[in-house]
């Protein structure tokens, strides 16, 4: 094989480990959100145009400052980390209907941002989680209600994967990372 044909062989081969390793494209007409915190900070992409009332619904959540004291608080190595912000919880959250990622095409991927819920589809208001590795199934299996994705980690996942792996006794974080705030970005 001369020297061109190798540097070809060799640059496409390399080809699929750079596209792994670039950041995720944000979804048009996104909003942006940065959530800060003591292990480093994460952008959100934040898709309104498929998910407008969960979208709505976070932003309500990060405009009033609700999740400013929160934590993570629950993290599984290669399924999940899950934050929000327990003291300021009541009974009387709003709960919002499910955007159902089947319906909106908005999918559990590596990085997704999804709402957590009960049992009831129905359940979700304030906490959320974002998706260490692509998790199919938290997008419901057919006839079935998923988990609502309503954007995607544009930067940071390095900070996920590390809050992903801190100790924990059982899923719960020994020690919970504090999200000093998540606001808005440009």
């Amino acid at each position: 094989m001369n020297k061109l044909g190798l540097l070809l062989t060799l640059a496409l081969a390399a080809l699929p480990i750079a596209a792994a390793a670039a950041p995720a494209p944000a979804p048009a007409q996104s909003v942006r959100v940065k959530i800060f915190t003591p292990q480093g900070n994460i952008v959100v992409a934040l898709d309104p145009k498929h998910a407008p009332k969960t979208v709505a619904n976070f932003l309500h959540y990060v405009d009033t400052k609700f999740y400013n004291g929160g934590t993570f608080f629950r993290a599984v190595p290669r399924f999940v980390i899950q934050g929000g912000n327990k003291a300021r919880e009541a009974p009387s959250d709003s709960q919002i209907p499910l955007e159902d990622p089947k319906v909106t095409g908005v999918r559990n991927v590596d990085g997704a941002i999804a709402m957590a819920r009960t049992s009831d589809p129905n359940s979700a208001s304030s906490e959320f989680f974002i998706d260490d590795g692509a998790q199919k199934f938290l997008d419901g299996p057919p006839g079935q209600p998923g988990y609502a994705a309503f954007g995607r980690v544009v930067s940071g996942m390095d900070v996920v994967r590390k809050i992903a792996r801190l100790p924990v006794n059982g899923d719960q974080l020994v020690i919970p990372v504090e999200i000093l705030k998540i606001e808005r970005v440009r």
